[in-house]
This record gives C-alpha cells, sequence and structure tokens, in this order.
C-alpha cells in the first residue's frame, strides 16, 4: 500500500507564509511527478505547482514567484512553500504524486494526500 500524508496546513494573515509538507509512504519503487493542486469552496481541484523526479518545476500563474515547491527524494517528499498569501489563496489544498510501487513494476499509479485546509484571513 502506498499513502501520501500532508501537513503544514492552518490560519494565516494576508501577507503571510505557510510550508505545505507530503510524505509518500509504503511499497514505492520509484516518483515520477509529484505536485500540489487546490480547491476553493465551490471552485474545481486546479493544479497550483508541479515538480518532476529531477527537479524541473512548473508553475501556473496564480502562484509565480510566491510559491516554490521542491521536493527531497531521500525521504520521498514534496513541499510548497507559500509566501505573500492573499485571501484568494484560501483553498483546500492536495498533493499528488506518480508512484511506481515495488509489487508492481512499470505502471504508474497517481495518488493523493488527505488534504490540507489553508486558510488565509485577517
Amino acid at each position: 500500500q502506498v499513502q501520501l500524508v500532508e501537513s503544514g496546513g492552518g490560519l494565516v494573515h494576508p501577507g503571510g507564509s505557510l510550508t505545505l509538507s507530503c510524505a509518500a509512504s509504503g511499497s514505492i519503487f520509484s516518483i515520477n511527478v509529484m505536485g500540489w493542486y487546490r480547491q476553493a469552496p465551490g471552485k474545481q481541484r486546479v493544479l497550483v505547482a508541479a515538480i518532476n523526479s529531477g527537479g524541473s518545476t512548473s508553475y501556473v500563474d496564480s502562484g509565480k514567484g510566491r510559491f516554490t515547491i521542491s521536493r527531497d527524494n531521500a525521504k520521498n517528499t514534496v513541499y510548497l512553500q507559500m509566501n505573500s498569501l492573499q485571501p484568494e489563496d484560501t483553498a483546500v489544498y492536495y498533493c499528488n504524486a506518480a508512484i511506481q510501487s515495488s509489487r508492481v513494476r512499470g505502471i504508474f499509479t497517481e495518488y493523493w494526500g488527505q488534504g490540507s485546509q489553508v486558510t488565509v484571513s485577517s
């Protein structure tokens, strides 16, 4: 079994910072792309940032210049550093990873974290 466990969400004032973490565990052979998505109330889940196994990153416009995605391959963990947070960043943030299980080689399966609430409010 593979699971992703998130931590680091919470309440922050506008202009503040938060760092989310997501650790993958279980029967893992390799991890390809890892990413962060968010879902605001009444809206669809959307991509925020992604990073591949080589460290190449991509960001959607809403996070460019404010969010930084990184990963520690030795710990199977992905991070999202969020700076200059604004009320419109309020959402549930989900990590996502394409993982090749050590029990089933050659197939990458998509896994999701449990979600972390991030609330930006004064």
